[in-house]
């Protein structure tokens, strides 16, 4: 069974930092794509990075230059780098695994139960 655990999340002040991880497990993680989603309270879920199985990386355009996502195969971990937080970045954050990294939530199969990311002073 495909599990995949999100941590790193927390509270941080605007313009700081974090580094959320996802952890998964069930089958072979360097075969497949890796996403991270967010949604907000009374919002639609959202796109916000993904990465191919070959490393290609995806961006959605809000997080351009402060967000970076990578992988590391050898611990079947996905990673998302967070600069320069913004309140409107208050979030929980979702991991997702699928064949094809895609900006289109429907095309990952297993998802990870999320972490809490709030910016605030």
């Amino acid at each position: 069974q495909v599990q995949l655990v999100e941590s790193g999340g927390g509270l941080v002040q605007p313009g700081g930092s974090l580094r959320l991880s996802c952890a998964a497990s069930g089958r072979t993680f360097n075969n497949y794509a890796m996403g991270w989603f967010r949604q907000a309270p009374g919002k639609e879920r959202e796109f916000v990075a993904a990465i191919s199985k070959t490393d290609s990386t995806y961006y959605e355009d809000f997080v351009k230059g402060r967000f970076t996502i990578s992988r590391d195969n050898a611990k079947n971990t996905v990673y998302l780098q967070m600069n320069s937080l913004k309140p409107e970045d208050t979030a929980v954050y979702y991991c997702a695994t699928g064949v094809r990294a895609s900006n289109n939530g429907p095309s990952y199969d297993y998802w990870g139960q999320g972490t809490q990311v709030t910016v605030s002073s």
